[in-house]
């Protein structure tokens, strides 16, 4: 995650800089930092924040779950955590999930390929971010 999209994204759930810091679990400094570009943002920090603009009901309502855009078949589907959990809105957020066809070991690995993901992609564009689909 860039510090344009933590900003962005901050100012989309519309709260300051003090309560996201209390959100996330981080001090106000760490949020100065990762707005600035001064700090890597954390992935669990990334996380959260994602998982914060998903839960705007604005956007519940018009995702689809993972399983159905990827169309997934029955086999993979059975593996997955996403399927398992009923969670497909949530695919992103979820370790271990089947995209591409295996497990990412990694945040990091996991998000090379959900930021090209069509599923996340659809919940941050319709939150108004713009994300950076490059590997960082």
């Amino acid at each position: 995650m860039t510090s344009s999209e933590f900003l962005a994204a901050r100012k989309r759930l519309a709260v300051t800089q003090k309560k996201i810091a209390d959100l996330l679990g981080v001090s106000i400094k760490a949020v100065h930092s990762y707005e600035q570009g001064w700090r890597r943002i954390p992935a669990h920090v990334e996380r959260q924040i994602f998982f914060l603009l998903s839960r705007l009901n604005t956007y519940e309502k018009t995702i689809k779950p993972c399983w159905i855009v990827k169309k997934c078949p029955t086999e993979r589907k059975l593996r997955c955590p996403a399927w398992e959990f009923q969670a497909g809105k949530l695919c992103w957020f979820i370790n271990g999930t089947i995209c591409e066809c295996e497990a990412h070991e990694t945040w990091r690995d996991k998000m090379a390929i959900c930021r090209r993901c069509v599923v996340l992609a659809d919940l941050l564009e319709k939150a108004g971010i713009n994300i950076d689909t490059a590997d960082d």
